[in-house]
């Protein structure tokens, strides 16, 4: 059988270099094209040098004409970058945006958080998201949608590790909508591989940890209330019935997120033990393979993530505090960007969900 040829833009670069790695193994897919910009010209050995059996694609110039022709194509570009090129792209290839561009539905949303022009919404590549509950009290999930989609929508790192950490509290009403704080450590991929001196320079990072976005400015708190709003069972417009305080943190890791998120318990939730409590996650999470809820009293640690789409997971309560404490751990790239937006691939065109993926980490 003949595999889906890929053509990747952005491939330079941390998110476009991920996706690689993960097509290069995978048993359905080849890699026939490498786009960029100022890498224009240069073999892709250059750059990414640990994906050897790419090394001889020259990098093209981004454009329609280079990628279309593709079965699938992946776009990991600046926000803004991908909305434009993909009103440009053939319909019948599966085109997957690792940016920003189609992740929100609300355009006040977007205006508000990044401007300029408003892009439709695709299909959102988190399976796992629960989209609320079917007539017998199941949760349905955002994976029903995927399948025979031509466009995905890559949702944000950040997103991802809040999200998988709160949603079954969301979903079954455990905590209060109006108080929720998500203090995430993410490595410093996360920020793109362009140099800043003031924190992307060793001298500068290394040793140190700065926090960024922070005041309700980082561009995912929109995106994460939209979550929050589907787990709900609720429209995406309200995402207004929920408050959250984002601050991440950089610290001197290459890769990983770790996503520290406490709510007020509700009264339903303070009536609960923690054993019922996190036996809410066990059954949120039943059949969900890339997630891993850890033992009771094991708490998720970035370095057993690297390199896999796993997330793991914890939850535990503070009853001095009277909240709720969930936690997850993801790669950033992987799980984060890349390997969920191949997860995402895999259910759109009928493979199996996780062929070319791993939930195995690299430690230490």
């Amino acid at each position: 059988m003949a595999k889906y040829t890929v053509a990747v833009a952005g491939a330079t670069g941390y998110a476009g270099g991920e996706a690689l790695r993960i097509l290069a193994a995978h048993p359905e897919f080849e890699v026939t094209c490498v786009a960029g910009h100022s890498s224009v010209g240069d073999k892709l050995g250059k750059h990414m040098p640990h994906i050897p059996q790419l090394a001889d694609l020259t990098v093209e110039d981004t454009t329609p004409e280079v990628l279309n022709g593709h079965d699938v194509i992946i776009l990991a570009l600046p926000h803004g970058a991908s909305g434009k090129l993909a009103a440009q792209l053939d319909p019948d290839a599966v085109v997957v945006d690792l940016g920003a561009d189609h992740r929100l539905e609300e355009k006040g949303a977007w205006d508000e958080f990044y401007g300029g022009d408003f892009y439709e919404h695709w299909t959102y590549g988190m399976p796992e998201l629960i989209t609320g509950k079917d007539a017998s009290g199941a949760y349905t999930r955002q994976r029903a949608a995927l399948p025979g989609t031509k466009r995905i929508a890559g949702p944000g790192c950040n997103v991802t590790a809040t999200t998988l950490a709160l949603q079954p509290a969301i979903a079954e009403g455990l905590v209060e909508p109006k108080d929720i704080v998500a203090d995430l450590v993410v490595g410093y991929s996360g920020a793109g591989k362009n140099l800043k001196r003031t924190n992307l320079l060793a001298a500068e990072a290394l040793g140190s940890a700065v926090p960024y976005g922070v005041g309700g400015t980082h561009r995912h708190i929109p995106e994460i209330l939209q979550n929050f709003a589907h787990a709900a069972g609720k429209e995406a417009s309200a995402a207004d019935d929920y408050t959250l305080g984002f601050t991440p943190v950089l610290a001197p890791m290459s890769r990983g997120i770790l996503a520290c998120v406490s709510a007020k318990l509700s009264a339903k939730g303070a009536a609960l033990t923690d054993e019922e409590i996190r036996a809410v996650w066990a059954k949120a999470y039943e059949g969900q393979d890339f997630i891993s809820l850890l033992p009771q009293g094991v708490l998720p640690a970035t370095g057993n993530i690297i390199g896999s789409n796993a997330a793991h997971l914890q939850v535990v309560t503070d009853r001095h505090a009277g909240r709720l404490l969930a936690f997850a751990a993801i790669d950033n790239l992987n799980r984060g960007t890349a390997g969920q937006a191949v997860q995402s691939l895999n259910i759109a065109l009928g493979l199996p969900e996780d062929q070319g993926l791993t939930k195995i980490g690299v430690a230490p």
